[in-house]
Formats: C-alpha cells, sequence, structure tokens
C-alpha cells in the first residue's frame, strides 16, 4: 500500500509541473490515445465503476470519508517519497556505507576506498 501512497503524492506533484501537463496535455491529443480512451469507457467494467461510484458521490458521508481517507494516503505517501529521496541522497553521497566500515578507524576507511589494483601477469 505504501506504494500506491507515493505514486499518488508523486501523480499531485506532477499535476503542478507544467512540463508534465504539457506531456500529458500531447498524450491526450494523439488519435490512438484517444481511441484507446473511447473503447475503454465504452467498456462494461467501465460503466459498472462509473455507476458504483456516482452513486458513492451521492453520499455526503461516504464523499467524506474518502476525502479523509486520500488525505491519510497522500500525507503517507508524501512521507514515503521524502523518505526515499533522502535514501537516495545518503547513497550518492557515500552515506550507504558496508556494515564492517561503520567500526573501522579513518585510516581504515581510507585504506578500503583504494581500488584494488589487478594482478598483472608479465611472464
Amino acid at each position: 500500500m505504501a506504494m500506491n501512497n507515493m505514486m499518488l503524492a508523486q501523480l499531485m506533484k506532477d499535476m503542478q509541473d507544467p512540463e508534465m501537463l504539457k506531456e500529458a496535455q500531447k498524450m491526450m491529443q494523439d488519435p490512438a490515445f484517444q481511441e484507446y480512451m473511447k473503447k475503454m469507457t465504452e467498456s462494461r467494467e467501465f460503466q459498472t465503476s462509473m455507476q458504483k461510484t456516482q452513486k458513492i458521490m451521492k453520499d455526503p458521508k461516504k464523499v467524506k470519508e474518502l476525502e479523509e481517507k486520500v488525505k491519510q494516503q497522500l500525507k503517507e505517501g508524501e512521507a514515503a517519497l521524502e523518505k526515499a529521496r533522502k535514501e537516495a541522497a545518503d547513497k550518492e553521497e557515500g552515506g550507504d556505507q558496508k556494515p564492517a566500515a561503520a567500526g573501522m578507524t579513518k585510516k581504515e576507511e581510507e585504506a578500503d576506498e583504494i581500488e584494488d589494483v589487478p594482478v598483472l601477469n608479465l611472464n
């Protein structure tokens, strides 16, 4: 579920990016995309889903429950995105060290970072 929440949070951020919106608009103008969407919206599954959604949207209590649920998922997704960004930044900066490096002295760490020189057979 956390991954879905992250995707929701990323989608909300992307929808605020003018470049992403421009690309989405370009995609939606593609005749192949329009044909695909037409087929999808005419499908029985889509029609059934829309009927269920319309029924739910008529109940203010259910709408409020859904709004709260989405807000919570968005909050969790934003936190997960931030955590993933920090982990990626730490990894880029070398913060993602090997477990053995944790107990090493500074001199041992520096020696460990030196690349191994390949053994050359000159015979």
